[in-house]
């Protein structure tokens, strides 16, 4: 799943200072595990979740776990 994070915007992490990078990662979610390319930090390993993501899939996955 791509999250549609423009490559080319330029992340720099905040603790870190470093330039983050688009990785495949693991992502826990109520209970469930997904991969997602996600855009990361090198060295202290945090990801920026954006809105579309947190707003779209996300609450896709909490409604159906909801449904159950």
């Amino acid at each position: 799943m791509n999250t549609d994070v423009d490559q080319d915007d330029c992340w720099i992490c905040y603790r870190c200072h470093k330039k983050l990078e688009l990785k495949q990662v693991s992502v826990l979610y109520l209970g469930g595990r997904f991969e997602v390319e996600l855009m990361q930090c090198p060295q202290c390993k945090m990801v920026i979740i954006n809105e579309d993501l947190a707003l779209g899939k996300m609450l896709e996955v909490e409604k159906g776990l909801e449904d159950k």
